[in-house]
């Protein structure tokens, strides 16, 4: 299952290791295997795994290209990842590990943004570009893996569950009446970024989201 999460100091502030692991450990049911934090300045970012493929610690996140440029945390699995391995290897990429997760990182490496419609899979996901400090995350297209985010003025929240998120949230927790009237009366949850919190979106399924210099752009 795994989960992932992050914040993004938009007021530049740095980011300190505390609140990534308390984020962490509120979705370590999500994965008991092995955790991993990457702080940047004003970037952190935190993983907790369940481990599929590649049991070894060659499939640890957060992980880094071989140039330690990019930084990918992977919810999910990416099917097809065999045959695009094949690929890379063509192009003359060389493997560290057996997992999806390296290959979907050289995807990103080797074809940008685009390489979304190579994908055959179950994904939520972040690259950063640590050169530029871009952020890209994905989710997959029936919104199978969950991405959850939070943003004001001072920082950028995401992770796989809510939970993590309030427990960083400083200003009060409302609810989001709206939705919660259409789960009730409707039994519909996911027709909308919108989630039982007010100021608390989820990505919807087949949408990217990119921050860079402070924007937000989905």
């Amino acid at each position: 299952m795994c989960g992932i999460c992050g914040i993004i100091r938009l007021d530049k502030r740095p980011v300190n290791e505390g609140p990534i692991r308390e984020m962490m450990q509120s979705m370590k049911h999500r994965g008991p295997d092995d955790e991993g934090v990457f702080i940047k300045d004003n970037i952190g970012l935190g993983f907790v795994r369940l481990s599929i493929l590649d049991l070894s610690m060659a499939g640890h996140q957060p992980m880094l290209s071989a140039d330690k440029r990019y930084v990918i945390l992977l919810n999910g699995e990416i099917f097809n990842y065999i045959e695009l391995r094949d690929e890379l290897k063509g192009k003359g990429y060389i493997f560290r590990s057996g997992s999806d997760t390296e290959v979907l990182l050289n995807c990103y490496i080797e074809w940008g943004k685009p390489c979304l419609h190579r994908l055959n899979g179950m994904f939520a996901f972040a690259i950063l570009d640590t050169y530029t400090n871009e952020l890209f995350a994905a989710r997959d297209r029936f919104g199978i893996k969950p991405f959850y985010f939070y943003h004001d003025q001072n920082q950028f929240l995401f992770a796989s569950d809510i939970p993590p998120l309030l427990k960083i949230i400083e200003n009060k927790k409302e609810p989001e009446d709206s939705v919660i009237f259409d789960y009730l009366v409707f039994n519909r949850t996911n027709h909308s970024e919108k989630t039982f919190f007010k100021n608390i979106q989820k990505l919807q399924h087949g949408h990217t989201l990119n921050i860079k210099s402070g924007r937000i752009d989905i």
